[in-house]
C-alpha cells in the first residue's frame, strides 16, 4: 500500500461493520502508537453546527498567531480535507505515513474505516508541533473514537435527533451520548441553547466547568453589528460572521466562551476575533455562490438542518423558481426534511449517490409525492449529483436560484471540479477552483 487510495481501501476491506461503537480497540491501539498531546485540545461533538463551530475557532486561533490542527468529518471532495495544519490540508504523504504507523500498532486488533483513519489523523497531528488542536466528533460523543483523548475544553453544539439507532431516539438520550465528552474540572460549553438535562447533569456529576448560553456568557445583535458578554469580558460591534445563515451567531457565541475559558493557555487579542470571524470560510454550510442563477450549498441533513436551511433560504429575498438537488442517506428522517423544504422547492432534482447507505433518487422522489402540497411542482431523477445540477441549470432562468443539499455526497458530487459557475440554460459550465 503505497498511495492514499490504497490505504483507505484497505481501511473499508478491514472490518465488517461501518460503524462499531466502543473506545477499547482504538484505545489499545493507540497506547501502543503512544498517542497523545502536549498543546491544549478543544473536542467538538453536537447534531449541527460542529463543522462551523471548528471553523470559527480555526480562523481566530490562526489570526492570534497559534499553530493549529483541525480534525474534521466527513470531507466534501477529497480525503485530506479532514485534517487540517495550520489552515491546510494535510499532505498525502504525512498521512501514508501515518496509516503505516496505526497498521504497524493494530496487530490483529480490528479497526473501523473511521476509527482507523481517526488514528492516522491524529498521529498526523501529535506530529505536527501545534499550539491547539480542535477535534470533530464523528459521532455521537462518549463511544466515539476521538473521545480517547482527554479534551481539554469540551464544546457541545446544538442537538436534535438523529443517527437514532445507535444514539437513542430521544434529545436527553442523545445528549448523555454528546456529554461523554466533557472531563472534570475543565470547561464544557454548551452553545445549545435549551439543552437536554441529560448534559446539565452530566456536567454536575462530574464536576466539569459548565458555561451555559443566557447564564455565563450572551450575546445580541441587530442588523448591522452583534456583541458578546461572558464571565470577564465582552466584545462590541463585531461584524456578522463570514458564515452565513441564522445559526451562526449561536455558533460564534460558543466559540467566544470556549475561547475565554482557555485564555490563561490561549490568549486572543480582539483584532484577532474580528479578523478570524471575519475570514473563516467553510464550504457547504449555507455556501451562497453568486451567478445567474444563484447556487446555494448546504450539507443539511436531518430536520433541524433543513428547518435552518429553509429558515436562510427565506431570507434571501424573491427568486421566480428555486430548484433543489437533493440526495440523502436512506437511514436519514426524511419526511419531516422534505416536508419543512416542499413549500420552497419548484423543481426537483432527485439524486443517487455513490454509496450503499444512501436512498435512491426514486426512492427520495416517492417520498417527496407522498406528502407534497405543491400541485404546481415538478420532479425528475438523476444518476449522481452533478447530472441533476446540469439539468437544473439548463432549466433556470438567470433570475432563479438552485439550491443543491442533503448528505456531504450531494455537495461533494458537485465540487469534485471546484465551484461551479453557473449560466442559466446553459448546462455543463465551466467550475471555478
Amino acid at each position: 500500500m503505497k498511495t492514499l487510495d490504497d490505504w483507505l481501501a484497505h481501511c473499508e476491506r478491514l472490518h465488517p461493520q461501518t460503524i462499531e461503537l466502543g473506545l477499547e480497540r482504538v484505545r489499545t491501539v493507540a497506547q501502543r502508537m503512544r498517542l497523545g498531546f502536549d498543546c491544549p485540545v478543544f473536542t467538538v461533538a453536537g447534531t449541527n453546527g460542529k463543522g462551523s463551530t471548528c471553523a470559527m475557532l480555526e480562523a481566530i486561533l490562526l489570526e492570534a498567531g497559534f499553530r493549529t490542527g483541525v480534525y474534521t468529518s466527513p470531507h466534501l471532495v477529497r480525503f485530506e480535507e479532514r485534517c487540517r495544519i495550520r489552515g491546510e490540508s494535510a499532505d498525502a504523504s504525512e498521512l501514508v505515513a501515518s496509516f503505516a504507523v496505526v497498521e504497524s500498532a493494530r496487530g490483529d486488533i480490528s479497526l473501523t474505516y473511521f476509527e482507523f483513519t481517526t488514528l492516522a489523523i491524529l498521529h498526523v497531528l501529535a506530529r505536527a508541533g501545534l499550539d491547539a488542536v480542535v477535534l470533530e466528533v464523528g459521532l455521537g460523543g462518549r463511544l466515539d473514537a476521538v473521545n480517547i483523548i482527554d479534551t481539554d475544553c469540551a464544546i457541545i453544539t446544538s442537538i436534535d435527533v438523529d443517527h437514532t439507532e445507535l444514539l437513542g431516539h430521544t434529545r436527553e438520550q442523545i445528549g448523555l451520548e454528546k456529554a461523554g465528552i466533557l472531563r472534570t474540572c475543565r470547561p464544557a460549553i454548551v452553545s445549545d441553547p435549551v439543552p437536554p438535562q441529560s448534559v446539565l447533569d452530566r456536567a454536575r456529576e462530574i464536576d466539569a466547568d459548565l458555561w451555559l448560553l443566557g447564564r455565563d456568557y450572551n450575546y445580541s445583535g441587530d442588523q448591522q453589528q452583534w456583541a458578546w458578554a461572558g464571565r470577564g469580558r465582552r466584545y462590541a460591534g463585531l461584524a456578522y460572521p463570514a458564515l452565513r445563515g441564522a445559526n451562526q451567531l449561536i455558533n460564534a457565541a460558543g466559540v467566544l466562551a470556549a475561547l475565554e475559558a482557555m485564555r490563561p493557555r490561549l490568549p486572543v487579542t480582539a483584532q484577532a476575533v474580528r479578523n478570524g470571524l471575519a475570514l473563516v470560510e467553510l464550504p457547504g454550510r449555507f455556501q451562497v455562490v453568486p451567478g445567474q442563477p444563484a447556487l446555494v450549498l448546504d450539507v443539511a441533513h436531518n430536520p433541524h438542518s433543513a428547518a435552518a436551511l429553509a429558515l436562510n433560504l427565506d431570507a434571501m429575498g424573491f427568486y421566480p423558481t428555486t430548484h433543489a438537488v437533493f440526495g440523502a442517506m436512506a437511514d436519514k428522517d426524511l419526511a419531516p426534511m422534505l416536508a419543512r423544504m416542499d413549500p420552497l422547492i419548484d423543481r426537483w432534482y432527485f439524486t443517487d449517490l455513490p454509496t450503499p447507505r444512501a436512498a435512491s433518487g426514486a426512492a427520495l422522489q416517492a417520498a417527496w409525492q407522498a406528502l407534497t402540497q405543491r400541485k404546481d411542482a415538478a420532479s425528475a431523477v438523476f444518476d449522481n449529483p452533478m447530472a441533476a445540477l446540469r439539468a437544473a441549470e439548463a432549466q433556470a432562468q438567470a433570475t432563479d436560484r438552485i439550491v443543491v443539499f442533503g448528505s456531504f455526497y450531494t455537495v461533494g458530487g458537485v465540487l469534485e471540479h471546484g465551484v461551479p459557475r453557473l449560466h442559466a440554460g446553459q448546462p455543463g459550465s465551466d467550475a471555478v477552483g
